[in-house]
Protein backbone atom coordinates (compact mmCIF):
# COMPACT_ATOMS: atom_id res chain seq x y z
CA UNK A 1 0.00 0.00 0.00
CA UNK A 2 1.67 3.41 -0.98
CA UNK A 3 1.57 6.65 1.36
CA UNK A 4 -1.52 9.02 0.76
CA UNK A 5 -1.59 12.78 1.70
CA UNK A 6 -4.71 13.97 3.11
CA UNK A 7 -6.10 17.29 2.18
CA UNK A 8 -8.66 18.78 4.44
CA UNK A 9 -11.14 21.83 3.75
CA UNK A 10 -13.99 22.10 6.52
CA UNK A 11 -17.24 23.93 7.05
CA UNK A 12 -17.28 26.11 4.07
CA UNK A 13 -20.68 27.82 3.68
CA UNK A 14 -22.10 27.32 0.10
CA UNK A 15 -25.61 28.74 -1.27
CA UNK A 16 -26.71 26.08 -3.86
CA UNK A 17 -29.57 25.64 -6.11
CA UNK A 18 -30.83 22.28 -4.54
CA UNK A 19 -34.08 20.45 -3.19
CA UNK A 20 -37.17 18.97 -3.90
CA UNK A 21 -40.19 20.20 -2.35
CA UNK A 22 -41.82 23.67 -3.91
CA UNK A 23 -40.40 25.62 -1.09
CA UNK A 24 -36.53 24.87 -2.07
CA UNK A 25 -36.67 24.70 -5.58
CA UNK A 26 -36.64 28.85 -6.03
CA UNK A 27 -33.54 29.45 -4.06
CA UNK A 28 -30.29 28.31 -3.05
CA UNK A 29 -30.01 26.67 0.24
CA UNK A 30 -27.21 27.21 2.65
CA UNK A 31 -24.91 24.13 2.52
CA UNK A 32 -21.99 23.66 4.65
CA UNK A 33 -19.71 21.40 2.70
CA UNK A 34 -16.30 19.76 4.02
CA UNK A 35 -14.22 17.72 2.55
CA UNK A 36 -11.34 15.20 2.84
CA UNK A 37 -8.82 14.46 -0.37
CA UNK A 38 -6.14 12.21 -0.65
CA UNK A 39 -3.81 12.50 -3.42
CA UNK A 40 -0.48 10.41 -3.87
CA UNK A 41 2.55 12.41 -2.45
CA UNK A 42 6.49 12.16 -3.41
CA UNK A 43 8.57 10.01 -0.82
CA UNK A 44 9.48 12.55 1.94
CA UNK A 45 8.60 16.56 2.02
CA UNK A 46 11.64 18.27 2.30
CA UNK A 47 12.15 22.00 3.95
CA UNK A 48 12.09 23.38 -0.14
CA UNK A 49 9.44 20.88 -1.76
CA UNK A 50 7.87 22.84 -4.34
CA UNK A 51 4.17 23.07 -3.89
CA UNK A 52 3.69 20.98 -6.77
CA UNK A 53 4.33 18.16 -4.65
CA UNK A 54 1.18 18.79 -3.09
CA UNK A 55 -1.90 20.57 -4.22
CA UNK A 56 -3.05 24.12 -2.91
CA UNK A 57 -6.23 24.18 -0.67
CA UNK A 58 -7.39 27.35 -2.74
CA UNK A 59 -8.13 24.15 -5.71
CA UNK A 60 -10.47 22.05 -3.35
CA UNK A 61 -12.11 25.51 -2.06
CA UNK A 62 -12.60 26.45 -5.86
CA UNK A 63 -14.40 22.47 -6.33
CA UNK A 64 -16.85 23.27 -3.84
CA UNK A 65 -17.32 27.20 -4.36
CA UNK A 66 -17.69 27.13 -7.89
CA UNK A 67 -20.24 24.93 -8.93
CA UNK A 68 -22.43 25.80 -12.26
CA UNK A 69 -24.43 28.95 -12.12
CA UNK A 70 -28.25 28.18 -12.62
CA UNK A 71 -27.73 24.66 -12.18
CA UNK A 72 -30.53 23.16 -9.77
CA UNK A 73 -29.01 20.17 -8.04
CA UNK A 74 -32.09 18.07 -7.18
CA UNK A 75 -29.90 15.93 -4.21
CA UNK A 76 -26.83 16.90 -1.86
CA UNK A 77 -25.72 13.95 -3.12
CA UNK A 78 -25.46 15.31 -6.88
CA UNK A 79 -23.88 18.36 -5.31
CA UNK A 80 -21.33 16.15 -3.52
CA UNK A 81 -20.41 13.98 -6.86
CA UNK A 82 -20.29 17.16 -8.99
CA UNK A 83 -17.00 18.27 -6.70
CA UNK A 84 -15.66 14.54 -6.57
CA UNK A 85 -16.10 14.73 -10.52
CA UNK A 86 -14.20 18.06 -10.66
CA UNK A 87 -11.21 17.08 -8.15
CA UNK A 88 -10.73 13.84 -10.15
CA UNK A 89 -10.61 15.64 -13.82
CA UNK A 90 -8.46 18.07 -12.25
CA UNK A 91 -5.73 16.32 -11.05
CA UNK A 92 -4.34 12.62 -11.79
CA UNK A 93 -3.22 12.43 -8.16
CA UNK A 94 -6.12 12.40 -6.70
CA UNK A 95 -6.99 9.17 -5.31
CA UNK A 96 -10.04 9.16 -2.90
CA UNK A 97 -12.38 12.24 -2.01
CA UNK A 98 -14.92 12.01 0.66
CA UNK A 99 -17.22 14.90 1.07
CA UNK A 100 -19.63 15.62 3.72
CA UNK A 101 -22.61 18.46 3.22
CA UNK A 102 -24.50 19.24 6.11
CA UNK A 103 -27.79 20.99 5.11
CA UNK A 104 -28.56 24.64 6.93
CA UNK A 105 -31.71 25.75 6.27
CA UNK A 106 -33.59 22.30 7.89
CA UNK A 107 -31.66 22.40 11.45
CA UNK A 108 -33.42 23.49 14.26
CA UNK A 109 -31.30 23.12 17.26
CA UNK A 110 -27.68 23.38 15.39
CA UNK A 111 -28.27 19.36 14.63
CA UNK A 112 -26.15 18.39 11.30
CA UNK A 113 -28.42 16.85 8.68
CA UNK A 114 -26.95 15.88 5.20
CA UNK A 115 -24.71 13.13 3.94
CA UNK A 116 -21.13 11.47 3.06
CA UNK A 117 -19.84 10.72 0.08
CA UNK A 118 -16.94 8.71 -0.47
CA UNK A 119 -15.82 8.44 -3.61
CA UNK A 120 -12.11 6.14 -5.19
CA UNK A 121 -10.39 6.77 -8.48
CA UNK A 122 -11.27 4.26 -10.63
Amino acid sequence: MSDLLQLQVHDLEVDVLTGIYSEETHLPQPLRISMNVDIDMPERFAPDTPLSASKSYIDLKEAATALPEGVHFKLIEAVADYICDTLFVSDKRVRRVEIKIVKLAIAERGESIGVTLVRNRR
